[in-house]
Order: structure tokens, then C-alpha cells, then sequence
């Protein structure tokens, strides 16, 4: 339950058809296994106890008693299972005959939750057999002695876990225009259990999977669905077990279908609730008076603190899509975006030229295939972009001839203007030593090529195309009034891993063997600023050997920002995702460097030029992030100094 992470689990156990005995005791042993893999909440399916397909048996008072029967049993014996299960069972209430779902821990009944909506079409005919379940609860006697709470307006508080609250629907509820879950996340729930027997027909795995999901983002919560497998009768359906883990629009964990078992993930509980914080539009129910007043029954249970196991997939890239199709749709987004964006100020402003910087590196060849896509768009010939190449002391042959090179296949018009005489006159006013090579030395090389750009612009009525990307402003990367200013930034909510990928999606797209080549060139080469004088005509100053690498970083960028999560769980999510290829000491060391200059830089931040948010994370102080320039980074570093502590301590 550390960081906020709860594993849960969906089980499909193998029943027989009307045969409590038996299907309570496999209940009870699939409980246990899914207890010693350290779940806290265990979910079986609809009529698990009978089974679902019992049809005109439901009628047999003897089946409904041994199914009441076996609940008792199955919370006798996981009384020292540290979990909440929900288990499906027949339920007689008044004379009326309900489809529930029975909420169980350390051998108590704690609530009975009944099916609202009753499939009565096709195949199902469940009205045949059920009554609709009631809202407000009422007191249900299950037998002498024990009487707990029937009705769906129900939610179970974890006491030890403040921030997680677990409500249930039960299969077609999902299905309905209006499901039982939306009250219950507007009450306040943020896991919702579903206990369910769909059948399989061609093409609804994928229904299914969609309508989990999707009602996991809508409600930005945490769903469990388990479904009804094989064990069920196939006179005239077949049951295939799909069952699913989802958490806000992402699907955890998926079973295979036609096949018992047992999936389990990871909920991140405290990730819920900060998505609802910061949705203002989410509006939850705070407080046990508004509880009160939204007519549910709240019971509280308490679970095991010990440490959460991940077993969730962890993306060391969160900002680059895994597989290729989802990665190319992504960048053609991306690069659409930045092109509407900068067509949308040209026209504004009239102006019939852009100037761009091109260094032969990543963020001004992105900058500069953006513009030519923008030029495209508005009809105007790419020989009014000015692409300017401005050598200075660190270029090097190669990234010179890329620039040429790149700028030539564009059609661009090509302007050198080497820097190194106006900087030497420079350091000649301001009494700076030439060969000594501190931070007045190389930002007085961006000041320079900033004010050639600037001035060409001013000359033709021009816009200066800015080319520093995301993570660049993130960690303080830019000179100030340098390659940090200009009149619109195409590059700056597109992080450093993405522009790689961005400019190789052009490679490959492009249709042009030549300009391919270069761009293929460009991402050979190291990322660098090159403000120091080469070594043996190669780049001497790599970026990543100064600040980090940009893999660590931007996967720091994207929780932080994203997220908001602290740094110890900002360290354990690294750890799991860069497992191998990171020691713990170096992902700490560059966690410590980000958030000290995060802090120390945001200064730059809160005059960025105008730029396009291309997603969910950006550093605009005009948009996402709304942060003082001179807020103290202290409790965090706090955080990270113990961190630092218990790993030269040997503790992690």
C-alpha cells in the first residue's frame, strides 16, 4: 500500500452448475492464492456460488439456501485473508429474489450490493428470475444474528488507507445508458468492482474491453471486472472469462479468454486522487455529511500496510508510444499541431518570413521541418524561411554540413554568418578572457546568434522560429535571453525523447532519399550545444554528461509535472522502469540534479515565448504551469537526501 499502489485481483474460477458446495470451497482456495500474491481486494463473478446459468433453478428454495449457506463459509474460512472480496450470490429479500453482489472480510459479511439493471433481451432473461435491486439500503437478515446492509447506494472505506473507497456494479449495470458507477464516483468511490457473466460472441471481447475502460476515464477511477468462465452451462452460450484491471482509461491487466484464472495488477489510489483534484469539473462528494445526503452506507474494513509488490508495467518512455503504429499516429499529431500553431501566428501577424536558427543538431531541425509544413499550409514558398547557420567556436564539420545540407532539401533560403568575430569584439568590451572557457563564454555565443535572428527578422518583417524543446526549458537549458527567447517556440512542449522520434518519423515519411539521409545523420549525432571548442574536429561538449540523460529526465518531467508525485515514488517508478539499465545511485544522482535546477530555473520559464501544447505535460507559465519563480525546492530535496540515506545504507 506504499505510494499509494493497491493490488487487486479478478478471479475466474471453474464452478459447476448449481453445485454450491463445490464452488464455494474453489472460491475459497482462489482466495487464498490471490491473498498470498498480496491482493487486497479480490473480485469473483456474478452468481459465482451457483453459477450464473442455473436458469428455472434460482427457484429451488434449496439452492438458494445452500448458496447463503456457502457465503457464510466462504467468510469463515478467509477470515485471515487481509482482503475485501466480493463473491455473487442468489438472495431472497421480502419475497423477492435478487442478483447480488456480497462484500466479505476477515470472516464478516460487511454489505450486499444487488443488480440494478436486468438483462431481459435476447439470450438473458433475467427478470424471468430477479427483481430489480433497491437503492437505499435496508437491513437484510442473512440469518440469526447477523444483519448487515442491502442496496447499491453502498461504499466500502479503507480506514488505514484514507483515500480508497470501493463500490459495486454487477455485470449489465456497466451496459445500461446510466451505470450504477456514476453515482458511485460521484459519491465519492474511486474503485468500482464489477462482478460479471458476459457471454462471448465475435467481437465483444472488444466491446467489453472498450466499455471497461472507457468508464475507468470517464470516472477516473479504478475498475475490476471478473466474468463468468468455463464451468458455466453451454447449452446455448459459451463463457469465456474475460475479465479486465483498468485504471483511468489504461487497461492494467487482461485475461485470457476461454480459460480460468486469475489476473492481478496494481491501482495507484493516490494517482486517482490527485486526476480528481486537479479536475475541477470533477465534483466529489468531500465530506460524511455530503455522503450522507447522497442517501449511501458507508462501512469501513482496514487492510495490510505492508509494502506493494509492482508488478504494472512501468514505461521508461511515458512520452514516446511503445509500438510503431501508435508511435507514427502520435508524431503525425505532433507535427500537425506545431504547423497549425505556427500557421496560425503567421497569418495573424501577416508575416511572410520566419528566421530559424539551424545548428545541424535535433531541436532546430524539428523547428525547421515544422516550418516548412507551416509555409506549405499557408501557400507561401519555403524560400521565405530564412534558415540562418551561424558557426562559432564549437561547430564542428559534421553538424555545419548537416545544417547546409538540411536546408538545401527544404528549399529554405540558406544564410551563413560565422559568430567568431562579433563574440571576439565582445569579449574585447567586456574584458573577457577568450581562453577562458566559464558559462560569459559560451552564452555570450547564444546572445550573439539570438540578436542575428532577431535582426534579420526586424529587417524583412519576419518571425524568429524558436527551437529549444521541452525538457531543455525544464531543466534551465538555455541561455537566458539567448536560444531561450524568441517570437514562437514550435519545440517547446515536446520533450527531448519525442523530438528523436518526431524527426525520425519524417525520415521515413519524407519520400526524399537525400533528405532522409541528413536527418538520419542529425539523430547519429550526440546532442550538444557545441559553445566549446571541438577536440580532434569532433563534438567535446555532450549534453547528457552534463546534465543527465534525457531518458532519466523526462521520465522524472512527466510524473512530477503530470502526476505530482513525491520523490520517493518518482524513485521507486524509476526503479522498476530502468531496471538494468540504471544503478539506484545514478537514477538518484539525476533525480537530485532535476529538481535542483527545475527549481533554480524556473525564472526562464515565466517568460517563455508563445508555443502549442502538443500534450498532457507542459511548462508554459501561461497554461500548465503556473509555478513562482522563487519557490523553494527544500522539502523536497528533503525527501531525496533520505532517499540518498537508506540507499548508501543498504536499506533499498
Amino acid at each position: 500500500m506504499e505510494h499509494g499502489y493497491l493490488k487487486v485481483a479478478a478471479v475466474s474460477p471453474k464452478v459447476r452448475v448449481a453445485d454450491p458446495k463445490y464452488n464455494v470451497q474453489v472460491i475459497i482456495q482462489q482466495a487464498k492464492e490471490a491473498a498470498l500474491q498480496g491482493a487486497g481486494v479480490i473480485v469473483f463473478p456474478e452468481l459465482c456460488i451457483t453459477g450464473y446459468s442455473c436458469g428455472d433453478l434460482f427457484l429451488q428454495h434449496l439452492l438458494l439456501q445452500q448458496a447463503k449457506d456457502g457465503l457464510f463459509v466462504i467468510a469463515e474460512q478467509t477470515a485471515d485473508v487481509q482482503a475485501l472480496i466480493f463473491v455473487g450470490l442468489p438472495l431472497t429479500y421480502r419475497g423477492k429474489l435478487y442478483n447480488t453482489a456480497a462484500a466479505l472480510h476477515k470472516g464478516k459479511v460487511l454489505g450486499i450490493v444487488p443488480k440494478t439493471f436486468l438483462p431481459n433481451y435476447a439470450e438473458f432473461y433475467e427478470a424471468r428470475h430477479f427483481s430489480k435491486g433497491m437503492k437505499q439500503t435496508v437491513p437484510v437478515t442473512l440469518r440469526e444474528g447477523v444483519s448487515v446492509p442491502m442496496g447499491t447506494n453502498q461504499m466500502f472505506a479503507c480506514e488505514n488507507m484514507p483515500n480508497l473507497r470501493i463500490a459495486a456494479e454487477i455485470c449489465e449495470d456497466l451496459w445500461s445508458p446510466n451505470p450504477p458507477s456514476i453515482g458511485h464516483a460521484l459519491a465519492g468511490a474511486n474503485l468500482i468492482v464489477n462482478l460479471s457473466a458476459s457471454d462471448e460472441v465475435t467481437g465483444k471481447d472488444r466491446y467489453r474491453r472498450d466499455l471497461v475502460s472507457g468508464q475507468s476515464a470517464r470516472l477516473v477511477c479504478g475498475y475490476i471486472y471478473a466474468n463468468a468462465s468455463d464451468g458455466e452451462s453451454t447449452q446455448d452460450v459459451v463463457y469465456a472469462g474475460h475479465s479486465l484491471i483498468a485504471e483511468n482509461g489504461v487497461v492494467l491487466k487482461e485475461s485470457k479468454r476461454f480459460a480460468n484464472g486469475m489476473i492481478c495488477s496494481e491501482i495507484d489510489v493516490d494517482k486517482l486522487e490527485g486526476e480528481r483534484r486537479r479536475m475541477s469539473t470533477f465534483e466529489v462528494a468531500e465530506d460524511t455529511e455530503t455522503m450522507k445526503a447522497t442517501n449511501y452506507t458507508v462501512t469501513s474494513f482496514m487492510l495490510d500496510r505492508s509494502r506493494t509488490v509492482l508488478t504494472r508495467f512501468i514505461d521508461p518512455s511515458p512520452f514516446v508510444p511503445k509500438d510503431k503504429a501508435g508511435r507514427d499516429k502520435r508524431c503525425e499529431e505532433i507535427l500537425a499541431i506545431q504547423a497549425m500553431g505556427l500557421k496560425k501566428r503567421l497569418e495573424h501577424t501577416g508575416c511572410q518570413c520566419a528566421v530559424v536558427g539551424i545548428s545541424g543538431g535535433l531541436d532546430s531541425t524539428l523547428a525547421l521541418l515544422v516550418t516548412a509544413q507551416a509555409f506549405d499550409l499557408l501557400g507561401i514558398a519555403r524560400g521565405q524561411i530564412f534558415a540562418v547557420t551561424m558557426p562559432g567556436f564549437g561547430t564542428t564539420d559534421r553538424t555545419y554540413e548537416n545544417a547546409v545540407h538540411l536546408i538545401q532539401k527544404l528549399g529554405a533560403d540558406l544564410r551563413e554568418i560565422s559568430i567568431c568575430d562579433a563574440v571576439h569584439v565582445h569579449f574585447q568590451d567586456i574584458r573577457q578572457d577568450p581562453h577562458t572557457h566559464d558559462v560569459t563564454y559560451e552564452n555570450s555565443q547564444a546572445r550573439e546568434r539570438t540578436q542575428i535572428l532577431m535582426d534579420i527578422a526586424n529587417m524583412y518583417g519576419g518571425m524568429v522560429i524558436g527551437t529549444g524543446d521541452m525538457s531543455e526549458l525544464a531543466l534551465g537549458w538555455a541561455t537566458y535571453n539567448g536560444d531561450h527567447m524568441s517570437m514562437y517556440g514550435v519545440n517547446a512542449s515536446v520533450p527531448k525523447t519525442l523530438v528523436r522520434h518526431l524527426v525520425r518519423y519524417f525520415a521515413d515519411t519524407c519520400g526524399d532519399e537525400g533528405l532522409s539521409d541528413v536527418l538520419l545523420d542529425v539523430l547519429d549525432t550526440p546532442v550538444s550545444p557545441e559553445l566549446l571548442p571541438p577536440k580532434d574536429g569532433r563534438i567535446s561538449q555532450k549534453t547528457e554528461d552534463i546534465v543527465g540523460p534525457y531518458e532519466l529526465h523526462d521520465f522524472f518531467l512527466y510524473f512530477i509535472l503530470r502526476f505530482g508525485f513525491a520523490p520517493s515514488k518518482v524513485f521507486r517508478l524509476a526503479e522498476a522502469a530502468f531496471d538494468g539499465a540504471y544503478e539506484n545511485e545514478v537514477i538518484l544522482k539525476w533525480l537530485k540534479v532535476f529538481y535542483r535546477r527545475f527549481f533554480s530555473q524556473q525564472f526562464k520559464r515565466s517568460c517563455l515565448p508563445d508555443g502549442p501544447k502538443v500534450g498532457s505535460v507542459a511548462v508554459s507559465p501561461r497554461g500548465d504551469l503556473r509555478m513562482p519563480s522563487d519557490a523553494s525546492v527544500r522539502i523536497w530535496m528533503d525527501e531525496v537526501e533520505k532517499l540518498e540515506a537508506r540507499i548508501l545504507g543498504g536499506i533499498l
